[in-house]
């Protein structure tokens, strides 16, 4: 049996430079010797777009927020702004204001001076000023307490703040970009999110898009995965076997790119071979149901290409691979059916194969 082993991709300094500002999706290369900490990886002509947008945004110095469900990758989209906009040698500093208690969060943004308030020891530089000259990076804004938005609000509009304590404006020359996986105009409908601070903050707005709708990127993102744990795990898997890689672009990934990495991990922690098969991935289809026994509700929201691809594949299923009974179902030629066939063998998809008897629907 062939193992399958797709090349990673990774984001060069100069975008446009590789690729001609086009929507075309382009040639898969081989990894170049560089670490993924220079830029998202990806293959997919969503996150190719994403990123010519992210480009152009860092170019200028604007207010950015970076929607996405959680674990998609948006923290590392906005290093990428920084590190290839004018404020690159400056420092980036990141905020995770789900993570801070609430009491603490304004101490950490805003700094405090001695004596400030009980168990304020020394003066303490908050993120906000130690981000001079930099990018902060406020994670999960929409968790930040209705109050101290309307601090932080301020502090954007007059570009200067007030430590905890101080008796002194400090001026601020830093460059915002938040991130949230909520819908921010439903919290600002209710009242949990200030209508002014989103618009300051909205000024230009990127979406990093789920795993599901880019699941030509899913080969290259756990071949980097592999490479990075290989090592460290002491196994020697470097390749999926095809029905391995099946898996991996069958499933929904509701935890995106963060449970991705979780199951090459895993995976290899449980292969003691060279080729990573399904039993290690420990992934299936969604509730444990074969893509024929969908509901619509799997597929509102969804791209139709990739809705298109689960149909075919869940018909060809029911009919036991029977290429003409599935292309009579669907209502296609069997002429498109084998040309949509030979496209997702080429994405590495397996298809069902031609039993001996089709089953009838």
């Amino acid at each position: 049996m062939t193992a399958y082993a797709s090349p990673g991709f990774l984001v060069p300094d100069d975008l446009e430079s590789v690729f001609p500002p086009v929507r075309a999706h382009p040639a898969p290369q081989s990894r170049p010797e560089r670490s993924a900490a220079d830029g998202p990886i990806f293959r997919d002509p969503v996150m190719f777009d994403l990123m010519q947008r992210a480009q152009r945004i860092a170019r200028s110095d604007a207010s950015v927020l970076v929607r996405g469900e959680s674990g998609t990758g948006k923290e590392v989209v906005a290093r990428y702004i920084h590190r290839h906009s004018p404020r690159a040698n400056g420092p980036f500093v990141a905020v995770n204001c789900a993570a801070i208690p609430e009491q603490l969060l304004e101490s950490e943004l805003f700094g405090h001076e001695r004596g400030a308030f009980s168990g304020a020891l020394g003066q303490r530089i908050g993120k906000l000023e130690a981000a001079q000259n930099g990018t902060i990076l406020l994670d999960e804004i929409s968790e930040m307490d209705y109050r101290l938005q309307a601090k932080l609000l301020r502090a954007l509009q007059e570009r200067e703040i007030d430590r905890i304590g101080g008796r002194a404006p400090i001026r601020l020359n830093v460059r915002i970009i938040a991130t949230t996986n909520k819908d921010l105009e439903r919290e600002v409908a209710k009242q949990t999110f200030r209508e002014d601070l989103y618009f300051r903050l909205n000024v230009v707005a990127v979406h990093v898009p789920s795993l599901r709708d880019r699941v030509n990127d899913i080969p290259a993102l756990a071949d980097h995965f592999i490479e990075k744990y290989r090592s460290e795990s002491g196994r020697g898997a470097r390749q999926f076997s095809p029905a391995a890689l099946s898996a991996l672009m069958a499933h929904d990934w509701p935890g995106n790119v963060r449970e991705l990495e979780n199951t090459i991990h895993r995976a290899l922690v449980l292969t003691a071979d060279s080729v990573i098969g399904v039993k290690a991935l420990e992934v299936g289809p969604p509730s444990g149901r074969s893509p024929a026994a969908a509901t619509l509700s799997d597929f509102v929201g969804r791209k139709l290409h990739l809705v298109e691809r689960d149909v075919i594949i869940g018909t060809l299923e029911i009919t036991g691979g029977n290429r003409t009974r599935t292309a009579s179902l669907l209502g296609l030629s069997i002429r498109a059916l084998r040309n949509k066939i030979s496209l997702y063998a080429a994405q590495g998809i397996t298809v069902p194969a031609s039993t001996t008897a089709a089953r009838t629907p």
